[in-house]
């Protein structure tokens, strides 16, 4: 899952989303808009250690060039999917 701040801009989602989960644009801007929309979304459904890698990845991707108040990257957690 990832949450929604204030910090990153939806190019940066988009981007990332594309680059880490090999999402076209159209998907990565349809997360997007749930995480801005719905405070969350889930990005990725796998087995518990894949997650772990890919919040590591997400956690690792650095901060929002376009956004000044950006320190970091985007939050990240893991939930059993249902």
């Amino acid at each position: 899952m990832l949450l929604n701040d204030d910090d990153h801009s939806f190019d940066y989602v988009i981007r990332m989303v594309q680059e880490l989960f090999y999402q076209n644009h159209e998907q990565a801007q349809r997360i997007a808009e749930t995480i801005d929309s719905s405070g969350r979304a889930v990005v990725f459904t796998t087995h518990k250690e894949h997650a772990e890698l890919k919040v590591e990845q997400i956690h690792g991707y650095g901060r929002d060039p376009m956004v000044s108040q950006s320190k970091g990257s985007m939050a990240a957690v893991i939930e059993p999917a249902e």
